[in-house]
């Protein structure tokens, strides 16, 4: 017999991830055995296979399920690569990441989320992810390059993307949000040699990375 949570995380699935399109397999199985309830804080813990964002402090949130879930099927992540998440907030997207590649960099700006998301992913016996705390638009990221690149958070220009590309592995891939609230857009871009390809997922909303460069502004 289903428990509560297992059978709450099956209805996530069937309810709200698979009628968005999300149909691979792979992560579909990812996100129904990962118990997203252990990545929820305590506060939220009714919430946690609800379909909304939960929030995680200033300026940072929980991604929807059914937006984890189409990141993750953008990103079409091998068992045997590496991949750099920007934006580990509690280390569920993480966590799904780390299962469905070989290792994981993540880096968090904020210290307390970086540590908590240490002791939840090393509590599901995920040693293939290294949690940094680090500010990514800071200076030069190590471990690259990568095979996939998730952003968790937007960015309010491309600015930013430019440097990401130059870390992705020819045939690698980059999951990022582009725009302001509340048109933003989810692209997926892809690097071919020494060319990029784009292409626009869909339309979303979600918070701005702490640091991300600003949009200049005209005055008058």
């Amino acid at each position: 017999m289903q428990s509560t949570m297992e059978r709450a995380r099956f209805n996530m699935i069937e309810q709200q991830v698979r009628p968005w399109d999300v149909l691979d397999e792979r992560v579909l199985a990812v996100m129904r055995e990962l118990p997203r309830e252990a990545f929820v804080p305590d506060a939220y813990k009714g919430l946690a296979h609800a379909d909304v964002e939960i929030p995680l402090g200033e300026q940072a949130q929980m991604l929807a399920p059914k937006l984890v879930g189409r990141l993750l099927q953008a990103l079409a992540i091998q068992p045997d690569e590496r991949v750099l998440e920007i934006g580990t907030g509690t280390g569920y997207v993480t966590a799904c990441l780390a299962l469905l590649g070989e290792f994981v960099v993540s880096l968090e700006i904020d210290p307390a989320l970086a540590e908590g998301a240490r002791t939840r992913v090393g509590a599901m016996g995920l040693s293939q992810v290294e949690v940094r705390t680090a500010d990514a638009f800071a200076g030069p990221i190590d471990g690259g390059p990568f095979d996939a690149i998730a952003v968790t958070g937007s960015v309010p220009t491309s600015e930013p993307i430019a440097a990401l590309k130059r870390l992705l592995t020819d045939g690698g891939r980059l999951f990022i949000v582009v725009g302001e609230a509340p048109l933003m857009q989810a692209q997926l871009i892809t690097r071919v040699g020494n060319d990029f390809r784009q292409q626009g997922l869909f339309e979303t909303s979600v918070p701005m990375l702490r640091n991300a460069p600003l949009p200049e502004r005209f005055a008058f």
